[in-house]
Parts: C-alpha cells; structure tokens; sequence
C-alpha cells in the first residue's frame, strides 16, 4: 500500500526546496499551486467561472489570467477570496486524486501531495500522514520580501492571509524545521522518511 504524504508550510518557509528534495529521492510530487495553474488556463470549467464571478477587467489581451489584478483583490477582500476558492479548489482537488490514485496504480510506495493550504482546506483526508516545513516568523517574513519584492506591510498581509506556522506544526505528523541550512532540512526529510519505511 502506497503511503500518501501531504507536504505543507507557510509562504516562504522553503516549501519548495523539500518539494524538489522528494523529487530527487524519485518520489512523485503533485504540486497543488501548479495544477491550481493548470485548472484555470483557458477552456476549462474554472476559468469560465471565474471570468462570470470576477468580470473581463481580471483577464490579460491574450485571454489567460491576470494573477497580479486577481492577487491583489482576494488579498484585499476576505468575501472575494472565499469566491474564488469556492471555484478552483474543487476542480484542484478532483484533479490532484486523479493524479494520487494514477501513481498508485502504477505501484509507487509514497506519493506525495504539496499542498499550501492543507489544513485550512481541510484536505488531510486525501493524506495519509503530514509534513510541516516551518520557519521563524522572522525569517518568514525576510525571505517573503526578499522572494517577491515586497514591502513589509504587503508581505505581512500575506503571511496574516495564512493559518500561522506554529499552529500547522501542531497539528502535524512530522515537522522540517527549514531556520537552518538546506542540508540539515535534508537531513531530517532522510530521518522522518526512514522511520516511515519509504526509504
């Protein structure tokens, strides 16, 4: 039996980096941010909702998404925010188990789903155990600024946008504590992985 592992953290705490180190290890990723992408290209049923919901002013010459005139009204606006969830996370997740359940099927032993919001979303279900790659909200906050040219204000009202860190490691299986270098981070994804029989 294949075991499932949801991966999540907050903005900025390195992610991404544990996400390429399991990809590394030949373990399958479902990026959930890049399926969010791929379930609102042109065509496809979320993309037309959202253009209903959010009118024509969000949408580029080219017809694809503006994600910066998008970004910055669900950042604004708690109501919008809940909309647009409303629209992309169902047709997120259908395709992220349609992709865990092919994986399965071909006999890997772990699969991994990179979910952001795992927990507020409520998607453990589609888990069977939770990794937390958590960072000191200073750190946070640096790296946030740093990775996308942000004031203090406007990466601070992303991170708030965001169940706190903390609060994600309580309610986890394992957690990554990402402070340090990338090789210790390593070290411990190597640590948990071996005490769930994956490596």
């Amino acid at each position: 039996m294949a075991l499932i592992i949801g991966l999540t953290g907050g903005i900025s705490s390195g992610k991404s980096t544990v996400s390429t180190m399991f990809s590394t290890l030949h373990i399958p990723v479902i990026d959930a941010d890049k399926v969010s992408r791929e379930v609102v290209e042109p065509g496809k049923s979320a993309y037309h909702e959202i253009r209903r919901v959010f009118g024509q002013e969000i949408f580029k010459e080219d017809q694809t998404l503006n994600r910066k005139k998008l970004g910055a009204i669900i950042f604004a606006d708690e109501e919008k925010r809940k909309q647009l969830n409303a629209i992309v996370h169902p047709a997120v997740r259908k395709e992220m188990l349609q992709q865990r359940d092919h994986y399965v099927e071909q006999g890997e032993k772990c699969v991994v789903l990179d979910i952001p919001l795992l927990f507020e979303g409520n998607l453990t279900s589609m888990v069977d155990k939770t990794i937390v790659v958590a960072v000191g909200e200073d750190v946070q906050l640096q790296r946030l600024m740093a990775r996308d040219q942000l004031t203090i204000m406007e990466a601070k009202q992303r991170i708030k946008s965001q169940m706190p860190i903390r609060e994600k490691v309580d309610l986890a299986d394992a957690v990554i504590n990402n402070n340090g270098s990338k090789i210790d981070s390593e070290k411990q994804l190597m640590m948990i992985l071996k005490e769930w029989n994956i490596l």
